[in-house]
């Protein structure tokens, strides 16, 4: 019913000079998405109001309500050309008085959690990259004609909303960092098998993706209200440090049934180790933490283990962060199993010592699309040391791309095996006995392939060429951030 909405808004976006990217589209979309549903939520609680014959207070106020600038109607309900704002003064207006007065919540909210604190983070970050009002009067009216009246409505968005999420993170690096791609995230929550009463975290949140698919799978068979309402406030939290995956990840949330969501924008490696406490721990976590990255020496010293790797110093912090008898799930570069740098051994130590690394999945090159590094997933419970590990080296039979991506199916058997470790041709068991006790080494080496060394495809040639192209601007964008 919205898909062609959807379509036209980006075609508006595509003739807009301001917006040159698929990210600028998924940012601006993001945006008056989220003040559409933020007027229809208001409209529908005001009625509800008057139904029991109780006053309602908005949140927003009448100059700045959706159909007062930016829909507004006749009384018969028709669009009013002839008051509503275009051209400059549109710009002038969404730039020099909206923004300002929705970023100004912040400061005004009673807490992190409260959807005052929501709007005001993302405006006071965020900002209109539309340079003709003309443009922004199209969108707009575009815009106004989605509704999120009902949950059929609600579930088409967020279907037709992840899929601007993918087509983002396909475009290039940048967008790829917010997207993980939804199969492997179910397979990773179909394992760690989270239950409604456990708290699900994720400090490097990005889109959601783990959040979202986390409430899909817990809101599947019949739940009474009280656990609905426990889904709602007190089950999915997260943490985003970027303010344009901050606002995606909210607006996804919203779009998947969580009317507030409990993600807040914030670097989470600033948070030092030694000050969290047992009330501050999470039952289940699931993560893809950047990996490439290099944290300044500040933030380096809130960890144990010190490194300017992004990816370990977010390995220290999940599980830190997670309860005893706590289970994780969490994407790294494949490489973390045999680093030789003491980082990477001391971490190795750790989760073999005082966490239960009962599975490795091996993930294929092209599994994250546009960025080519090989990954693994670490599977692992809090509490108790590591006796076995069970790998699994997952092979789809063909490689994967843009035009053939990763898909439910390639992912079953893991799942299915994974539930008993069983050995097949893709998944072996090693005896943490057999692993040298000095490097900790977890090399993933399939007994069941001879070890030879095969001419390689052109097509793997060029996935490890993407690999080391997109490390190198990863670790040049850095650089920047840091000079």
């Amino acid at each position: 019913m919205f898909e062609q909405t959807f379509k036209n808004i980006d075609d508006v976006l595509w003739k807009e000079a301001g917006c040159t990217t698929e990210l600028d589209y998924t940012e601006q979309t993001s945006w008056m998405l989220f003040l559409k549903y933020l007027d229809d939520l208001e409209v529908e609680r005001a009625l509800e109001a008057e139904l029991v014959g109780k006053p309602y207070e908005f949140l927003i106020d009448e100059p700045h309500r959706w159909a007062s600038w930016a829909a507004p109607k006749r009384p018969d309900g028709t669009f009013d050309h002839d008051s509503a704002l275009t051209g400059e003064d549109l710009i002038e207006f969404v730039n020099d008085d909206l923004f300002p007065y929705l970023s100004g919540f912040k400061e005004r909210a009673a807490g992190p959690n409260t959807i005052e604190y929501k709007i005001g983070a993302i405006f006071g970050e965020i900002r209109s990259k539309f340079r003709s009002g003309y443009s922004l009067r199209d969108a707009l009216e575009l815009m106004d004609e989605l509704s999120f009246g009902s949950q059929k409505e609600k579930h088409e968005l967020s279907h037709l909303y992840e899929t601007k999420i993918r087509k983002m993170g396909n475009a290039g690096r940048n967008g790829g960092e917010y997207y993980t791609p939804r199969p492997l995230i179910r397979a990773m929550v179909r394992v760690t098998d989270p239950r409604v009463g456990e708290t699900v975290y994720d400090g490097a949140c990005g889109s959601a993706g783990f959040l979202c698919e986390s409430h899909d799978y817990l809101r599947d068979g019949q739940l009474t209200t009280e656990q609905l309402e426990t889904l709602q406030t007190s089950t999915f939290f997260g943490k985003e440090k970027k303010p344009l995956a901050y606002i995606i990840g909210i607006m996804n949330m919203i779009l998947h049934g969580i009317e507030t969501p409990n993600i807040v924008l914030t670097n989470t490696l600033t948070e030092n180790l030694a000050d969290i406490q047992e009330k501050d721990r999470f039952d289940i976590i699931l993560a893809n933490p950047p990996f490439g990255g290099k944290e300044r020496k500040e933030v380096q010293q809130n960890f144990p283990i010190k490194t300017g790797e992004t990816a370990f110093l977010f390995l220290q912090h999940f599980v830190k962060r997670l309860k005893a008898g706590g289970r994780a799930a969490v994407v790294i570069k494949n490489t973390f199993l045999s680093n030789s740098d003491n980082a990477a051994k001391g971490l190795r130590k750790e989760l073999l010592e005082n966490c239960n690394l009962h599975s490795v999945l091996d993930c294929p090159g092209g599994t994250f699309l546009g960025a080519g590094v090989k990954t693994v997933v670490l599977f692992f419970e809090k509490g108790s040391p590591t006796r076995k590990i069970w790998f699994y080296q997952l092979d789809p039979g063909r490689n994967l791309g843009k035009t053939n991506p990763l898909n439910d199916d390639d992912l079953a058997e893991f799942v299915e095996l994974q539930t008993t470790f069983a050995d097949s041709e893709q998944s072996w068991t090693v005896d943490v006995g057999d692993v040298d006790p000095v490097n900790f080494d977890l090399p993933v080496k399939n007994p069941n392939v001879p070890e030879d060394n095969p001419v390689r495809s052109p097509e793997e040639i060029l996935t490890q060429i993407e690999a080391l192209d997109a490390e190198a601007a990863e670790v040049l964008a850095r650089i920047r951030e840091m000079v």
